[in-house]
């Protein structure tokens, strides 16, 4: 902290040097610099990051972000630390302000709710003097888990289907033993559909398909072991049955398809009715489960279709279940109950919950409680906070701004498609009619204002202050019903409700509505100011946009139609020479390896957002010359001595600038689909003429390859 600070007060001093130089300097070039207070705290920020010592040319990411990285700490809380991370922190704290106010008589409910569940969550002497019983009481009344009751559970009449139905009535996930969704139909999108899947499992599956040799697995065993006994197995006992339930989830794995065949939405298509799925798969009584689960509402029948994405897992299952004792699938099946349940119970629990995440992720210790339970709010109650969130503190002109360069930007993607030399006619059209229909959604719906809609969403559930367990599990069970009970109703890809989580730092493209989706929450800090020059913002956000437009068109997104249907609209030479390219991405990436884990990146895992970033940054950074060309040319920032362009390419590194605890690090290249930062700028950027020419980069150097990759 205290270095931190004398680094921000050379830089101002630098600053101030440099404005009080250019406001003394009567010369034509003072007036190409900008010196409001805004294009002041901009440059300050930049310099801040950036290491001048390097070679633009060689290594772009350190050069625009080595000072952040050398002079960013991970605090004990956090596994790493990025521009994200940071501006979230900010909107949590001013979150903080709102929740933790008094109870006013005249808010409505869901407001009221927000602060109830947060003050049930910040009574941590209540929830230490209740200690486990909370969850204890509803492992008594669904008979026990086996591990600790010993030789007095009885197996007699215990089966996993009624098991799972009674946690689910509880809150609890449905998806231990294979997911249960209510989704919607991706070939017919104006409808919803049930969908069985595999599961969500306790460990990732590229950990426990390592088996026990894996350190990683280790710690999830010794935290099963810990877990039950501090529930009252035996210790022994707990060794014996919770390798027994390990090993079952091993076969899970097993029998689960990887990450990798997961990117072609048509093999995970797999229709059939309830009447079909009882003949293949006749270990279940699939009409009466489905029945159990879902509410009077969405009964069904056996002629109703459902999908199965993985038919070679529940291929499988029936032999892994046959061979499975009901002791073990029991014991699984509390165990998946009971860890979720952690979070919400004693300091004891948390805090081994914690000596496994050190392991998992390298955090330390946990957040501070009043964090913990605001990202809790937030993420249980995600409309409702961002409902008074954008009221309070989302300035209006911000949304506007950004719609105007989200046109641009769109624009520019237009013009890619009307030129791309590899694209047929007909397949042009029809790319052409799906960027006409995307939606998209900047800031929040306009019914986050509108007391009687936000009351008419939240009308059933109900928050306790004094009980935050049976509190929480209310939210779960809410978000359950509330998905199961749409079943059949229609399906509208403009329904407010789907973009009302304002208050979160992240942008989203979803293929089923086709719509892009920017919150509040990512409309600040770094991303976007409406007092800086446009070329930060459309080296910040505009990347955003782009990047999310592109998600129509990387190797996902484009297996949907204009309406969010999952149609093959591809001319077939149009399609491999689409594929072609994108190999070119897929091998470009996974020949990255990250130095300080040395793993290799994923290159077929993080294709599209690979591709939507190489997109992403073309499309805004061509937007943004359509901006000057049309508005004229901005002014510099003080203090610094690059171009207005070149400014943009750094503001777009800056995105990425992050620091990773090594497991953190080994955690995302495993299983996350986007790239680390570091290859978020030295990807894209290597790619792209306009960047060398830039920076004047010459031909063969790091960031100027002769072979480039290019998509769009």
């Amino acid at each position: 902290m205290y270095l931190t600070a004398i680094i921000s007060i050379i830089l101002i001093s630098k600053l101030t040097d440099s404005v009080t130089a250019a406001k003394s300097n009567e010369s034509i070039a003072c007036n190409d610099i900008c010196l409001t207070s805004g294009c002041v705290r901009a440059a300050s920020k930049i310099l801040e990051k950036m290491d001048e010592n390097i070679d633009p040319c060689d290594d772009f990411f350190a050069f625009s972000c080595n000072q952040y990285n050398k002079n960013t700490n991970v605090p004990d809380d956090k596994s790493s630390v990025n521009i994200f991370s940071t501006i979230n922190d900010n909107l949590k704290e001013q979150l903080r302000t709102i929740v933790t106010s008094p109870i006013e008589d005249n808010e409505i409910e869901s407001f009221k709710n927000i602060k109830k569940l947060f003050k049930a969550c910040f009574n941590e002497s209540l929830i230490e003097e209740q200690e486990l019983k909370p969850l204890i009481d509803i492992h008594n009344e669904l008979d026990g888990w086996p591990v600790v009751k010993g030789h007095l559970w009885n197996e007699s009449k215990w089966t996993w289907q009624q098991s799972v139905i009674d946690f689910k009535n509880y809150g609890f996930s449905t998806n231990s033993i294979f997911a249960f969704t209510v989704d919607i139909d991706l070939k017919n999108t104006s409808k919803r559909i049930i969908s069985i899947d595999q599961p969500y499992l306790g460990l990732n599956r590229e950990y426990l398909i390592e088996g026990l040799d894996n350190k990683v697995v280790q710690a999830y065993y010794s935290y099963q072991v810990d877990l039950a006994v501090m529930y009252g197995a035996d210790h022994k006992s707990a060794e014996q049955q919770m390798r027994e339930v390990l090993e079952f989830e091993f076969l899970l794995a097993n029998i689960s398809i990887p990450k990798e065949d997961r990117r072609d939405f048509s093999a995970l298509y797999n229709t059939m009715t309830i009447k079909d799925l009882n003949v293949r798969y006749p270990y279940n009584n699939w009409l009466e489960y489905f029945n159990s689960l879902l509410p009077d509402i969405s009964q069904v029948t056996e002629d109703e279709i459902i999908n199965v994405s993985v038919p070679s897992f529940f291929n499988a299952l029936q032999s892994l279940l046959e061979q499975t004792s009901k002791r073990t699938l029991a014991n699984y099946i509390f165990w998946r109950a009971t860890e979720s349940s952690s979070t919400y119970l004693t300091k004891q629990i948390k805090s081994r919950k914690l000596q496994y995440t050190k392991v998992l992720t390298g955090k330390q210790q946990d957040e501070p409680r009043w964090k913990e339970c605001m990202n809790l709010a937030s993420d249980n109650l995600p409309i409702a906070v961002g409902a008074l969130y954008v009221r309070k503190y989302f300035q209006k002109n911000s949304k506007d701004i950004a719609q105007e360069m989200l046109e641009g930007i769109r624009h520019e993607f237009n013009d890619i498609l009307k030129t791309v030399p590899w694209m047929d006619d007909s397949t042009r059209t029809a790319a052409q009619s799906k960027m006409k229909k995307m939606i998209y959604n900047i800031g929040y719906p306009d019914e986050l204002m509108n007391d009687i809609k936000l009351t008419e969403f939240y009308n059933l559930l109900k928050i306790n202050e004094n009980n935050f367990f049976k509190s929480i599990l209310n939210v779960k069970k809410f978000e359950i019903d509330r998905s199961f009970m749409a079943l059949n109703e229609p399906f509208n890809k403009s329904d407010w409700r789907y973009f009302s989580g304002a208050s979160v730092v992240n942008a989203f493209y979803d293929p089923t509505k086709n719509s892009i989706e920017f919150p509040a929450g990512i409309l600040q800090g770094h991303f976007f100011s409406a007092d800086r020059p446009r070329y930060l913002n459309y080296g910040a956000i505009g990347v955003v946009i782009g990047h999310e437009i592109t998600h129509l068109f990387d190797d996902q997104g484009s297996q949907f139609d204009l309406d969010g249907n999952l149609v093959d609209w591809w001319e077939e030479e149009t399609k491999k020479a689409y594929l072609e390219k994108a190999r070119c991405i897929i091998e470009q990436y996974g020949n990255y390896t990250e130095p300080n884990v040395k793993l290799n990146l994923n290159g077929i895992n993080t294709q599209g957002e690979n591709i939507a970033d190489n997109g992403g940054v073309k499309e805004a950074y061509l937007a943004y010359q359509k901006f000057v060309a049309k508005n004229g040319s901005e002014k510099k920032l003080p203090g610094l001595k690059y171009t207005q362009n070149q400014l943009f390419w750094i503001s777009e590194a800056q995105i990425w600038c992050s620091t990773y605890r090594p497991e953190s690090m080994k955690l995302y290249i495993t299983v996350n689909e986007h790239s680390p930062g570091q290859f978020r700028v030295l990807g894209p950027l290597s790619n792209m003429k306009e960047f060398s020419k830039d920076f004047n980069c010459p031909i063969g150097s790091k960031m100027n390859p002769v072979h480039k990759c290019e998509v769009w």
